[in-house]
């Protein structure tokens, strides 16, 4: 009997997955556990593969259209196979039998670590992508992967024919002199981002106010503590963790700054899901700790590692990544000083965190040296306005500066 291969559930919070290639079409022969097709959901990309061995017997979904979990997107049957007026109608009514879930592949196996040479077996890549390679002649182990653990996309494939192209249209003598030019497909997480931060800044009233922090007391009591909190509890403490547990506690005081602007109304948050960015290879990603208000300073500290860990290995679910109250984005690990984050929308809010500087400082008329953060605040005008947002920022740096607060 024909199997039906439906679009998965990749979280709680998924509404809408898309079939973003597929790589048989009707009528081919497949195996069990063969990669059919790629599907995505916001920011996350998967394969699936084929549940039993048979041929694509229709295709009910098309490439780039997005149908909630549970839809059948093909089936899967014996040759000349014919589909029942029930299996047709499956779809419409929403509530499909004899359901084989799909089979969902993050990446290749794994590579023979006996061998040290590399060869198309071991090499990372998508179905796609190597379809795409082997139609053009293209040598895989040659090719740059950015996908999860160096993984070949198709964006990588499509990038290196782009290339070959323009050397090939170009006359030999004009090679050199010719300025090199790369063009890149906009497409899988750098095009969630780009849509996302477009319409933030074209949907709300963005402004950025920024203020320092002394935080060499912080500091010390973070070196005097952080051996103590390892060995008891397995988790290694951070400049950050306090940081977050300072923006925690000043969200409790400052409820308009813990909201969202959503259809002219603004929706007040007594609950903290904080965000907080993790820079990937290929993007960004912001996990969310949910409930943060309820955590000590070692609880979120741990669960701000799990989140960051999970989303550096690629297995943060849809439902990890959305619901943000406020966020937290870090650049001091570059040297920033300060900057202009974007709001993460609905949020109120977002606060970037450059590096610390060391400083002299008068301390009443003594001049002492001093560590000072950068903090750069951006918010949603049509919220609050400047001073209420100055205060908030004042209380964040109130707790970086009386760090025993955090504690409590």
């Amino acid at each position: 009997m024909a199997a039906e291969v439906v679009m998965p559930k990749l979280g709680m919070a998924m509404k809408e997955g898309t079939v973003s290639t597929w790589n048989k079409k009707v009528g081919d022969s497949v195996s069990k556990g063969d990669m059919i097709a790629s599907i995505n959901s916001e920011k996350i990309e998967m394969e699936i593969e084929a549940p039993q061995d048979g041929v694509i017997l229709d295709i009910l979904v098309q490439e780039d259209v997005g149908v909630p979990p549970g839809t059948i997107i093909c089936y899967v049957g014996k040759p000349n196979e014919q589909l029942t007026e029930q299996n047709s109608s499956a779809n419409e009514l929403q509530a499909p039998k004899n359901e084989v879930a799909a089979t969902i592949s993050l990446e290749e196996p794994p590579a023979n670590a006996a061998s040290s040479k590399k060869s198309k077996e071991t090499v990372l890549i998508s179905p796609i992508a190597r379809k795409i390679a082997e139609s053009e002649n293209l040598n895989v182990e040659t090719i740059k992967g950015t996908g999860p653990k160096g993984r070949i996309t198709k964006a990588d494939v499509e990038k290196v024919l782009a290339e070959r192209a323009s050397e090939a249209s170009r006359p030999p003598a004009e090679i050199d002199k010719a300025i090199k030019k790369e063009t890149l497909p906009v497409a899988g997480m750098r095009k969630v981002i780009a849509s996302r931060m477009h319409n933030s800044l074209l949907n709300s009233a963005q402004l950025t106010i920024n203020m320092k922090a002394d935080v060499t007391d912080l500091l010390s009591l973070q070196r005097e503590i952080k051996d103590l909190i390892q060995q008891r509890h397995k988790v290694k403490i951070s400049l950050t963790d306090f940081i977050a547990r300072a923006v925690v506690l000043s969200l409790q005081e400052h409820k308009q700054m813990n909201s969202a602007y959503i259809d002219n109304e603004i929706h007040l948050y007594n609950h903290v899901h904080l965000g907080m960015a993790v820079a990937l290879e290929n993007g960004l990603v912001v996990p969310v700790v949910q409930h943060a208000e309820k955590m000590s300073l070692v609880e979120l500290a741990a669960e701000i590692k799990t989140r960051a860990a999970d989303a550096r290995q690629g297995q943060l679910s849809t439902d990890r990544m959305q619901g943000s109250t406020f966020t937290i984005t870090n650049l001091g690990a570059y040297g920033v000083e300060y900057f202009t984050p974007v709001l993460n929308p609905p949020e109120t809010g977002i606060l970037g965190v450059g590096a610390t500087e060391d400083v002299p400082m008068y301390k009443g008329d003594n001049l002492q040296r001093r560590n000072v953060l950068p903090l750069s605040l951006t918010f949603d005008h049509r919220v609050l306005d400047g001073a209420p947002a100055a205060n908030f920022l004042g209380t964040i740096k109130q707790y970086l500066e009386q760090p025993i607060l955090l504690l409590l």
